[in-house]
């Protein structure tokens, strides 16, 4: 078996690795050919595809305008043996859409889990800021992970 067969994680294993994780480093193409890394704060859905929201006008929008290809990490650990992480690769689709950007914002802040008289209340003071914003979408075409833990201390 590989090294590499050896550390990688489960899809179940991804999931709850990415439970722990608040943000992800999405990386678009920048028009000088440079990666553009950024962290955004993500909603991961349960087949897998990502959510996140930005300005409407941002550096990220234009560079996926011009291209939607992206990879995106999350990581953790101090020491080699407890080095984790997941890179997803794949093209992002822009949505432009009142509903999905609050629906967004309210998941990545934690705030749709507020009982329902004040989530509401929450939507409705989040409305001017989610006007100014677009949704981020990418379904995955490629996903690598690994979790050194694995390997019991064998290097």
């Amino acid at each position: 078996m590989s090294r590499r067969s050896q550390i990688q994680m489960t899809p179940e294993e991804v999931q709850r690795f990415l439970e722990t994780n608040k943000t992800l480093i999405l990386v678009s193409n920048g028009a000088d050919g440079f990666p553009h890394p950024m962290p955004m704060w993500f909603v991961l859905e349960s087949d897998g595809t990502i959510r996140m929201t930005t300005y409407r006008n941002s550096q990220k929008i234009k560079n996926l305008q011009r291209d939607p290809r992206v990879s995106l990490l999350a990581e953790s650990g101090e020491e080699y043996a407890a080095l984790q992480g997941v890179v997803f690769y794949g093209n992002a689709e822009v949505i432009d859409e009142l509903d999905t950007v609050l629906d967004t914002l309210l998941a990545a802040s934690g705030a749709s889990q507020a009982p329902p008289e004040k989530l509401q209340q929450i939507r409705e003071a989040m409305k001017s800021r989610a006007e100014k914003r677009v949704v981020i979408r990418i379904k995955p075409d490629r996903v690598v992970s690994w979790n050194h833990g694995k390997l019991g201390g064998t290097y």
